[in-house]
């Protein structure tokens, strides 16, 4: 029997329109519970040190009412480690962050700051949480997070959704397929995403070294004309079917 796929919705879209009139909607917690119903198997919020878009109370909200996990993303400091530690998610993702850039667009330079993010690695998960780092695709990159003791790593996919003709996807999920396997070889629970949409999503899904995909652009841009439940069962379905074929 293969390995389920999980689906981790991002709802940090949902604060970003909220936080351009910085009115109380439209509520991302209430997306996020709307999005568990219809089958997300885990939501993530992006606690940036801009508060851009999601804010503190958003996620005290959420750990409170969840009925599945949180997947807190943070820049990988102390002051947002603490954040976390407050906050007792069960799950977070160290990302990196850049002030001129309103999403992820690269993963994680690990072996540039081994020292310091092996620390915070260790520290979150000595309370319980589990953490992922989030990198490009790359076997140096995943060596260098297995060296930090993390438990899970993420991998980028958004070149893999950026690019625009045949013979670049397909050398990009090539090099995706490569790289889940070698992380999953060194005992590492692999997810993956950025970028992922309803046209693109089904060959990613396929991998089945690949545990959960995180998705949030492009369902929350579905939901505009469906619904955030069509929106979400649809992507869900989309991955399982590419999973059991």
């Amino acid at each position: 029997m293969k390995q389920a796929i999980f689906l981790g919705v991002n709802v940090d879209h949902v604060a970003t329109i909220r936080q351009a009139r910085e009115v109380r909607y439209p509520d991302p917690v209430h997306v996020a519970l709307q999005a568990e119903l219809a089958g997300a198997d885990s939501i993530t919020m992006h606690l940036r040190k801009d508060r851009m878009q999601v804010q503190d109370h958003d996620i005290e909200r959420f750990v409170a009412s969840a009925q599945t996990k949180l997947n807190l993303e943070i820049a990988p400091t102390e002051h947002m480690v603490q954040l976390a530690l407050s906050f007792k998610p069960k799950n977070v993702c160290l990302v990196p962050e850049n002030r001129q850039e309103r999403t992820l667009v690269t993963g994680i330079e690990v072996s540039s700051q081994q020292s310091e993010l092996e620390t915070y690695v260790r520290e979150l998960q000595n309370n319980d949480i589990s953490c992922a780092v989030f990198i490009d695709p790359s076997e140096d990159q995943i060596e260098a997070a297995a060296r930090l003791g993390a438990s899970i790593v993420e991998l980028n996919t958004g070149y893999y959704s950026a690019t625009t003709n045949a013979i670049e996807r397909s050398d990009q999920l090539s090099r995706i397929m490569s790289c889940c396997d070698y992380a999953f070889s060194l005992g590492l629970t692999v997810n993956a995403g950025h970028g992922l949409h309803y046209d693109n999503v089904q060959a990613i899904a396929e991998i089945e070294t690949i545990n959960e995909l995180g998705v949030g652009h492009s369902v929350v841009s579905r939901a505009l004309f469906c619904g955030i439940p069509d929106a979400v069962s649809k992507m869900k379905r989309l991955m399982v079917e590419a999973r059991n074929r």
